[in-house]
């Protein structure tokens, strides 16, 4: 798939039903693709080909209300962590932090976002979601020397300059698989595979994910009301995004 630049051509190897919109180094890809959103349809991708940052967000098109609509954020992360795990070197983890975090080996890699019509009811289907991502592929230009050296980059642990792009690549696919499973054995095998990379806080509590997408943790031993962690309010905090640096936090 090929979107034209000016005198110069970009692509992408996406799958059947993705259509590409790459925009130049200053774009800003969740926005555009919001902005875009309800004309271009489900399976855009838009995309921002720069050397630091993956950056890039897809357009979807759910079929349930709001509420629940927004699980689809999961499916999102899973296929990002797969992504990234089918290219990184042998033997490294690739974890989330709650709810919109990737850590690389501990490290803050970057993370997802997701976007729906503001004046969108949590009772009715939204025309659009759109689920953005940012990967710290390199250090970033503008950024003092001796804060980049405290950040995990793609390159910085070990992966090559030409899988940056072959992680969007990668990623449309298992976004698509992803779908495929949650269609086939229920949204539980989606709630499973995220939760399987979202690290413990205490030994033996059990979680599962509530039909609106917040995060229920319960200990082990008692019968008392599980701890709920809002996925919308998590959401809006997005805690991993530096919006003056328009990338991800440096710890």
């Amino acid at each position: 798939m090929i979107a034209r630049l000016g005198d110069t051509e970009q692509t992408l190897d996406l799958p059947p039903g993705y259509t590409l919109v790459a925009l130049r180094e200053l774009g800003d890809a969740f926005a555009h693709a919001r902005e875009i959103a309800a004309e271009a349809g489900a399976g855009t991708l838009v995309w921002v080909r720069r050397y630091d940052l993956v950056e890039f967000a897809v357009v979807l098109e759910p079929d349930e209300p709001l509420a629940s609509a927004r699980r689809a954020f999961f499916a999102g992360m899973n296929a990002l962590a797969d992504a990234i795990a089918a290219h990184c070197p042998p033997e490294r983890e690739v974890a989330f932090d709650w709810p919109d975090a990737i850590r690389f080996d501990a490290g803050l890699l970057g993370g997802g976002r997701l976007a729906w019509p503001n004046d969108c009811a949590e009772d009715e289907v939204p025309s659009w979601l759109v689920f953005g991502v940012i990967l710290r592929a390199a250090a970033m230009a503008h950024v003092p020397e001796v804060q980049a050296a405290s950040g995990v980059s793609l390159l910085s642990e070990g992966f090559e300059m030409v899988e940056t792009d072959a992680i969007i690549e990668s990623f449309s696919r298992h976004l698509m698989t992803a779908f495929d499973r949650w269609k086939e054995r229920g949204f539980e095998a989606i709630a499973r595979d995220y939760l399987e990379r979202l690290p413990q806080r205490k030994a033996g509590e059990r979680r599962g994910i509530d039909v609106n997408g917040d995060l229920l943790v319960r200990l082990a031993a008692g019968n008392a009301a599980p701890e709920r962690n809002s996925l919308v309010d998590a959401l809006a905090r997005a805690s991993w995004y530096d919006p003056q640096a328009r990338g991800p936090k440096f710890e």
